[in-house]
């Protein structure tokens, strides 16, 4: 018989019970048992709820206070020297402190670094390794929450960063050496003993995720595989391993993961299709599990069940149905937890919608029909096809309009009147800015009293007049404190806006929005994407209002803050009966009209936010030229039609840059903001290499940490792009926005940041 199987689910509680808990906990409000009580609570309706929908393998270890392969570092004891760790079980403050960073009596230390979790727009906190590097059990954790579930009387799949992913996401310090030549033996070793201690508890299976195997790896990668299960094989006694992929096919590495001496390989049908073309010409082995994921586990979309089914049918060809294991095709995370509570959607939209919860019934569904024929599972089927019928033949998902106005346009030869050399000499001249100009990414805090004006506006509880009397004076606020720190090019603080993506997509047609659909980005940082359903349109201005009036406030140039098309594409829920480059490119129409809107009304400075940018890179280097063909494309379609004394900035995170630096300065933008606080200047060192010929801003203020940088570490910061780029080349900025800090944080931050520029003005005899 087939097994349905479930590779994690969300961890955040329904109503974000986890958030407030460790938020709280960070704050001093709540202890370290009252918030390990809500993780607890959390896990068993998790655990009870796939129960109950009928799945047969359900996770432990899934559930994380940050993140997995943060997870995974205190396991294996593998916490920098700088965090002053005692070498024992670690505790929450040292985890907590890798995660943010910490500025505490007797400990000043920053964070370590984070960055997306592949092609998705969740988080990980990158582990770091010495030359010496040590590794130990110092978290029992994966055991603890085997052991809590058996107490519930559910024996669940324990599920671990496998040990070779885990040093190809890391990456050495103060050495050149390469992980894994140099640490996979002993780290295996911390692995071994948790894989023995979990089959001494009776753990049936042990799941380990190797993701890194779905991108180009080297043979040397390939076999540290074959070196790393060997090992761990010969612990597992009874207990069964898995081996799990996802995000794409495994290609280079399929033969090698299928001898692997474990019980079942994990393979994505859905976004790696070509997996069933590699079964196909390789075969599968017989004495393995074929772990199938056939339902999209990124996406809010309802699976077409019948389509899974003759896919499932298809590999009933090459494996039995006692060697299938069906499930989606990731870890539920990247979906929000159930459609059903959002009562606010209309009843057709939301037949279209499968969530967490909903993902659990279509798994089950489909193991039941392998296991019982189709017939047991007619009523299920009808009602899926029904909803994909009546989704096929909307008239929502289609605009006569806008499809005239995708006829018309030539993507190939949109592009600024001027080149930039041309465009930087009238701007310097009609801005007037310093030698490192200090700049804001964009937001403002989002304290609490916004947040409760925004809910009593929402609720009806305020109006319109008073609600905008009261963001007007947050703007004041915002713009005086950035005149009085001597911010150059201030920013208005975006306080009327929820969610950079949210906000925009509020104000289009084409997208409907949830009231529960959250997901988690990192730690406790959730987002709520919007459904991108239908062609996409901007029936009038969005931001002029508030750009017009921060303006008012000021006599220096305030940037006006937008969200660009590829990012408007990754973090919301996008459609998926249509190529995404074809959407991208219709939100590029619509905040292209927003950039000419802002610019008539007379800003001077406008950005468009890309941050997303280097997510939506393929996993496969094989599909990069054509992704970034339409990526940039949508760019310049966004900000070509500007005039040449408008300097457009963008803004991206996270980016590794190394790759594909020729497209981003084909992107033609005058000022390219980074997030580089926490790259150690090894991000800087592709503009030493190569000459990126625009204005760049690494970010020297890290906001992802309480932490405030003093003056001197800032300076440190900049003095470093010194030695990569010109001084009349550099923006001094932190490396994103402000939304989700504190003032009492910020203010000595930014502080800090612009009395930095200031010393090195001085130093390098410029003046402002």
């Amino acid at each position: 018989m087939a097994l349905s199987v479930n590779l994690g689910f969300p961890r955040i509680g329904r109503d974000r019970e986890l958030k407030r808990a460790t938020e709280g906990y960070w704050a001093g409000k709540v202890s370290a048992d009252e918030l390990q009580a809500v993780c607890s609570r959390l896990r068993r309706e998790q655990w009870e709820e796939q129960r109950k929908a009928g799945i047969e393998l359900i996770p432990s270890n899934s559930f994380s206070l940050y993140d997995q392969v943060l997870d995974a570092t205190a396991m294996v004891g593998a916490v920098p020297e700088r965090y002053r760790w005692d070498g024992e079980q670690v505790d929450l403050d040292t985890y907590f402190a890798m995660a943010r960073g910490a500025q505490r009596e007797g400990l000043d230390v920053h964070a370590m670094e984070m960055t997306k979790w592949f092609d998705t727009n969740y988080h990980y906190i990158v582990p770091e390794f010495v030359p010496d590097q040590k590794f130990r059990m110092a978290s029992t954790k994966p055991l603890d929450e085997f052991a809590e579930a058996r107490e519930l009387g559910i024996t669940t799949r324990p599920v671990l960063v496998g040990p070779v992913s885990y040093l190809i996401l890391g990456k050495p310090r103060e050495t050149e050496a390469e992980p894994l030549e140099s640490h996979l033996d002993s780290l295996v070793e911390v692995y071994a003993e948790v894989i023995g201690r979990l089959a001494a508890m009776g753990a049936e299976w042990v799941q380990l995720d190797e993701p890194c195997f779905v991108e180009n790896r080297s043979a040397a990668e390939i076999a540290a595989l074959e070196r790393a299960y060997r090992r761990l094989a010969e612990v597992a006694g009874d207990t069964r391993l898995i081996v799990q992929t996802y995000f794409d096919h495994v290609g280079e590495a399929y033969a090698t993961l299928t001898r692997l001496p474990v019980a079942a390989i994990g393979l994505d049908f859905v976004r790696g299709p070509e997996n069933l073309a590699l079964m196909r010409e390789h075969g599968f082995p017989s004495d393995k599990h074929l772990v199938a994921g056939v339902v999209d586990g990124r996406n809010v979309w309802i699976n077409d069940l019948s389509a899974s089914l003759e896919l499932l049918e298809d590999l009933q060809s090459m494996v039995s149905a006692d060697q299938l294991m069906v499930g989606a095709s990731c870890s539920l995370l990247h979906v929000p937890i159930e459609a059903g509570r959002e009562t606010g959607l209309d009843t057709e939209l939301k037949s279209w919608l499968a969530f967490a919860s909903e993902k659990l019934a279509e798994i089950a569904t489909l193991t039941r029909a392998v296991n019982e024929g189709r017939e047991a599972v007619a009523g299920a089927l009808a009602t899926n096809q029904a909803a994909l019928e009546t989704r096929r033949t909307s008239d929502r998902t289609q605009s006569r309009h806008v499809r005239e106005r995708m006829d018309a346009l030539d993507v190939d030869t949109v592009s600024r009147e001027v080149g930039f050399e041309q465009r930087r000499g009238v701007q310097r001249e009609q801005l007037g800015l310093p030698a490192l100009p200090t700049t804001v990414i964009g937001s403002f805090p989002q304290h609490p009293e916004v947040r409760v004006q925004r809910r009593k506006f929402l609720r009806d509880e305020v109006s319109r007049p008073d609600y905008d009397s009261f963001l007007e004076g947050e703007v004041r606020r915002a713009i005086k404190l950035q005149e009085e720190m001597g911010i150059d090019v201030p920013v208005h603080g975006e306080f009327e806006r929820n969610d950079m993506v949210e906000y925009f997509g509020e104000r289009m047609d084409g997208y409907a929005f949830t009231r529960f659909g959250w997901v988690q980005s990192f730690g406790s940082r959730y987002v709520k994407p919007p459904l991108l359903f239908g062609d996409v349109h901007r029936p009038e201005p969005m931001t002029v209002r508030w750009w017009e009036f921060a303006q008012s406030c000021t006599d220096r140039p305030i940037k006006g803050m937008l969200t660009g098309p590829v990012t408007m594409l990754q973090w919301s829920f996008v459609r998926d009966d249509q190529p995404r480059s074809e959407t991208c490119f219709q939100l590029a129409l619509a905040i292209r009209d927003e950039v000419q809107d802002l610019e008539a009304a007379g800003a001077r400075v406008i950005q468009v936010d890309e941050p997303a940018l280097r997510e939506g890179l393929p996993l496969r280097s094989d599909g990069w030229n054509e992704y970034l063909r339409w990526a940039v494309a949508a760019f310049r379609v966004t900000t070509g039609g500007v005039r040449p004394e408008t300097q457009i900035h963008t803004h991206m995170c996270y980016s590794e840059f190394n790759d594909f630096i020729e497209h981003i300065a084909r992107m033609d933008a005058d000022v390219l903001l980074i997030e580089n606080a926490r790259s150690d200047e090894e991000l800087l060192e592709v503009f030493r290499d190569v000459d990126y010929g625009r204005d760049i801003g690494p970010g020297v203020y890290d906001i992802h940490s309480p932490r405030v940088p003093p003056i001197d570490e800032l300076a440190d910061m900049i003095r470093a792009s010194m030695r990569v780029l010109p001084i009349d080349r550099l923006w001094v900025n932190p490396d994103c926005g402000l939304k989700t800090r504190k003032y009492d944080e910020v203010i000595p931050a930014l502080e800090n940041m612009v009395a930095a520029a200031h010393v090195v003005r001085a130093e390098a005899g410029v003046t402002a």
